[in-house]
């Protein structure tokens, strides 16, 4: 991550990127006297977005950005002193602040599932209180994203996917920080090139319809792109009439091209229509006119159904630029990551923290833990398993058995078969108000992302019914939630 990278997230004002019950609790905290009261909380997600079977972390790199730079400027204080709410303690108090907590997280780009812990904070309750906010804007949104982009991309086969949605974006950050996650999802490029300037991601685009109808006819407009950009040159073929005109028109330009010696390979892009008959019909006039393996470039309010669909119609599509449906994630606007307080400590030390609902799924799992990822002989993922944080935990116990509880029915036993290898996936991040782990590219992180991806077994893929993956709880936690259940006041 490049130190423009960085300052994306240095702006001035972003300590008060945060809503205002966050700034009464710590302030009644510090009132109270318990602001430096030692807490974790966790964040997660209880539920997948339709029809996925993982999600893609994403976000942590520009969170710990922020939170490495969060400090309160004279004129946030000011700020709040006008809003007639806050006492000048908690206001002096505002303009000394560092934060103190130490994060501990899932490396970004990690395949994650609902209910296990993505980023762990522990510190102080005034600032783990106090970047609650913050912290759930910058993974919901990205995690949502390069949830989507992966879709996309498992939907495209392996054909390259291009990010199209800045225009589309829910504002200037939805569109830089969406393209960012876009590409950790698994988009090779985008059109967005502020975010291509701050991430480093690769940019692509071709032109508009504007463009050709600024001619005086589709030819001179092809022939004008095609000498300025002989080397990038993608020409808009459905301004007027695709295949009575624009393809014909192109592939005159092409073989322009090549007689002048540009060693070109011939490339269009179809932005309406029925995409899979006229990709059909363009690929095999190209062909017969001697333009070999001519790239084909589709757009037009795509999505992973759509791509799927194509594909299966034989379209003669081979790279495509999606935009609004992914960079809204238009048919799951909004990931429901929480951020749950499960520890608390006391005079005689750690005590565990429940939230209990008469819906046994939104329960939480007491406790400081740890994740643990099971792998079979193949490598590839079979269930992760949530241990207390000074848990010993088994690589493979009882000849690649695994004990545990089911998460929902902490009585009931569970159990994960044919494991022969566990790794712990919470790392430490950030201490002491620095980052402690190596900032990385965000190309590295969509390359570990694609191995993983790579990785999974295919029921967890499919882009409709995936099968779901199993979230357990260790044999303590599930006793200890089982206690809690029925006597939550058993963790003061």
């Amino acid at each position: 991550m490049t130190d423009l990278t960085q300052g994306w997230f240095k702006r001035k004002g972003l300590a008060l990127f945060t809503d205002l019950y966050e700034l009464t609790m710590i302030a009644a905290y510090l009132r109270e006297g318990v602001a430096d009261r030692r807490v974790c909380f966790e964040y997660f997600f209880r539920d997948l977005p339709p029809h996925s079977g993982f999600a893609v972390t994403a976000g942590l790199s520009c969170f710990l950005a922020y939170l490495e730079n969060l400090r309160f400027e004279e004129d946030d204080i000011d700020y709040l002193r006008s809003q007639d709410i806050f006492e000048e303690e908690f206001l002096e108090y505002l303009r000394e602040f560092h934060p103190r907590c130490t994060v501990r997280a899932m490396p970004e780009g990690t395949l994650a599932f609902p209910n296990e812990p993505i980023v762990q904070i522990e510190g102080p309750l005034f600032d783990a209180q106090l970047i609650e906010t913050a912290l759930l804007n910058f993974l919901n949104h990205q995690t949502l994203i390069a949830t989507k982009a992966a879709r996309v991309c498992l939907a495209a086969e392996g054909d390259p996917v291009l990010e199209f949605g800045l225009r589309r974006a829910h504002g200037p950050d939805g569109g830089v920080s969406g393209s960012r996650a876009a590409h950790i999802g698994g988009c090779v490029a985008t059109s967005n090139v502020l975010a291509g300037k701050i991430f480093d991601i690769p940019i692509s685009g071709t032109h508009a319809h504007s463009w050709v109808m600024s001619f005086e006819s589709e030819l001179e407009a092809f022939r004008r792109f095609a000498a300025i950009y002989p080397g990038r040159c993608i020409l808009l073929v459905d301004t007027y009439d695709t295949l009575e005109s624009g393809v014909p028109n192109a592939i005159t330009v092409f073989k322009e091209m090549r007689e002048a010696g540009h060693d070109i390979r011939p490339a269009i892009r179809l932005d309406s229509g029925d995409l899979a008959k006229l990709s059909k019909q363009a690929h095999r006039m190209m062909t017969e006119a001697g333009l070999e393996d001519p790239l084909i470039v589709a757009s037009n309010d795509l999505d992973e159904d759509l791509i799927a669909d194509l594909k299966r119609q034989g379209a003669k599509v081979n790279a495509w630029g999606v935009g609004t449906h992914l960079i809204t994630s238009w048919d799951c606007p909004a990931l429901g990551g929480v951020y749950k307080l499960v520890s608390i400590h006391n005079s005689d030390g750690w005590r565990a923290r429940i939230k209990i609902s008469s819906n046994m799924s939104k329960a939480t799992d007491p406790g400081r833990k740890n994740v643990v990822r099971y792998y079979d002989a193949s490598g590839a993922p079979l269930a992760d398993v949530l241990y207390e944080r000074d848990e010993e935990w088994a690589e493979a116990a009882n000849n690649g058995y695994v004990e545990g509880r089911r998460r929902n029915n902490p009585h009931l036993p569970a159990r994960i078969r044919g494991a022969v290898r566990g790794e712990p996936l919470l790392k430490t991040v950030f201490d002491q108000g620095q980052r402690v782990s190596e900032v990385q590219s965000t190309s590295a992180i969509r390359e570990w992302t694609q191995q993983q991806i790579t990785g999974l077994p295919g029921e967890f893929t499919r882009l409709r019914n995936p099968e779901i993956y199993r979230v357990i709880l260790s044999q303590r936690i599930g006793d200890l939630k089982e206690e809690l259940l029925e006597s939550p006041e058993l963790a003061g």
